[in-house]
């Protein structure tokens, strides 16, 4: 009698039990895969060219991942995105974070993911198929992929008691890297409007300042004056 002969492993399995295997990470059992945010991280999102600043002024930040997405476009949202992991819990603190540091405008293009939500599972660093497939919106790779064991909540960006301290990698506390990551959305903003790629032609909100780009342009504002 023949015998069956073992159905060979499928490139999207090998990626689901990467992350579910050797980080512990929930993925959704459909294809592509997708991580489920709001269980071992949150995301903090924003436009690759900001993010790419940030990552310059902020060395180490957890786990970032560049997201592309499949079919281009000239809106803002079909611009390529950098995801930044931040502890659980972040991406429901940005709205406030964003309006005590005065930066609410800029809603638009810093935006988070957090509980109920999910994101595209990029290749595992070691090698792999992307998880992008038929139908997939977006395609995501490591920028700076998490390593088993380092990616615990309690080692990316988050605020609270002892945070911005660091724990062996010296990642920022999450007001540290929201404030960052505004600035540098303003900045990326005021770049592509003078490269005549405006804001208006995206459909993006006005440019907007807030009282910290103020007060790094040397105009401390009236509520911060003795």
């Amino acid at each position: 009698m023949a015998r069956a002969l073992p159905r060979p492993r499928s490139p999207l399995s090998t990626v689901r039990r990467w992350y579910e295997d050797e980080l512990g990470w929930p993925t959704t059992g459909t294809e592509p895969v997708e991580l489920l945010t709001g269980l071992r991280f949150d995301v903090l999102e924003m436009p690759a060219d900001a993010g790419r600043a940030v990552l310059r002024r902020m060395p180490r930040t957890g786990p970032v991942a560049l997201l592309r997405p499949v079919r281009g476009g000239k809106r803002a949202e079909d611009r390529p995105k950098l995801l930044l992991l931040i502890a659980p819990g972040g991406a429901e603190e940005l709205p406030e974070i964003l309006e005590w540091l005065e930066w609410g405008a800029l809603a638009a293009d810093l935006t988070a993911r957090g509980a109920g939500e999910r994101m595209p599972a990029p290749a595992p660093p070691s090698g792999g198929t992307a998880s992008g497939g038929c139908g997939a919106r977006e395609a995501a790779g490591w920028v700076r992929p998490p390593r088993p064991g380092y990616e615990a909540e309690n080692r990316l960006p988050s605020t609270g008691f002892g945070t911005g301290i660091g724990d062996g990698g010296g990642a920022p506390d999450l007001v540290r890297l929201v404030s960052a990551a505004a600035t540098e959305c303003l900045r990326a903003r005021l770049v592509r409007a003078r490269n005549r790629q405006s804001d208006r032609a995206y459909g993006d909100q006005p440019l907007a300042f807030s009282n910290a780009s103020r007060m790094s342009a040397g105009t401390r504002p009236r509520s911060f004056t003795l």
